[in-house]
């Protein structure tokens, strides 16, 4: 236990090194989901000063969605991004002749994406407070964060599924790290309820995690009360996804090793 807790240590320590030396790096962190509340605010700006009636509820909504589609995607990110770092670097057979493990090596990417992901909406709550006066931390904001943790666990293993294509395809499957996150976004209902979906689309939005995320969110923002069904629903699905990740993930790792693969990623 001690060994692999050293272990994923110092895989956590050589990504977090990797920001020390490089200042484009940390400023790509805060750069695209700074860019991200701009525009949104912007525009939920825009439309309170045009659309009459009381709209304030959909501005909270819009800002919250952006918000916690970040979290979904950064915590994606994180995991395959620092995975196919080291196939860009010819770093993974380094790697794998070390006496780290498999699963010591995606724990370190998991907290490495929690940290991201955690500064990352900090400061996007300070900004949209300093903006745009929208408090992010609400009376009823500690219901958000049972959804948050659902979102975290979701990317995770959307992020695990895009790292074993790589680990399996090599630089061919590489525009799926950015792909894959934004085909589940339209399906996600995220900045628009489920029933705005067409029933065909409905049912298959309904076997995502993140549907039941926004669709709590929302419910959280409007009653002030967390739906319980949302949350489980979700965490549920989670869990399937999970494994079923973690399954995919190990069976590519396999079948490229079999292959031959490994040895040749990043090279060809």
């Amino acid at each position: 236990m001690l060994g692999s807790f050293q272990r994923i240590s110092a895989m956590l320590l050589r990504y977090l090194y990797l920001h020390k030396r490089s200042v484009p790096r940390s400023f790509e962190i805060i750069f695209w989901p700074v860019m991200e509340l701009f525009v949104w605010g912007f525009v939920t700006m825009y439309i309170q000063q045009t659309a009459g009636g009381d709209i304030s509820r959909i501005i909270v909504f819009l800002i919250n969605a952006m918000v916690f589609w970040d979290i979904l995607y950064r915590s994606q990110q994180g995991v395959s991004i620092s995975m196919v770092e080291e196939i860009w670097t010819q770093n993974i057979l380094n790697l794998l002749i070390s006496p780290l493990r498999i699963w010591e090596w995606i724990t370190a990417t998991f907290i490495y994406g929690f940290l991201k992901t955690t500064i990352i909406t900090v400061m996007l709550g300070f900004l949209a407070l300093a903006l745009y006066r929208f408090n992010l931390i609400q009376a009823d904001g500690l219901y958000l964060v049972p959804f948050a943790f659902n979102l975290l666990l979701f990317g995770w293993a959307v992020g695990i599924f895009t790292a074993g294509l790589v680990i399996r395809w090599g630089h061919a499957a590489e525009a799926l790290i950015w792909g894959v996150p934004f085909l589940i976004q339209p399906l996600s209902a995220i900045f628009y309820p489920l029933s705005i979906l067409p029933p065909w689309l409905q049912v298959i939005s309904k076997c995502i995690p993140s549907t039941y995320v926004f669709e709590g969110m929302r419910t959280v923002i409007a009653t002030g009360s967390l739906e319980a069904g949302n949350f489980w629903i979700a965490f549920s699905l989670n869990l399937v996804y999970f494994a079923a990740a973690g399954a995919f993930f190990y069976w590519m790792y396999h079948k490229a090793r079999v292959a031959g693969r490994l040895g040749r990623l990043g090279m060809d």
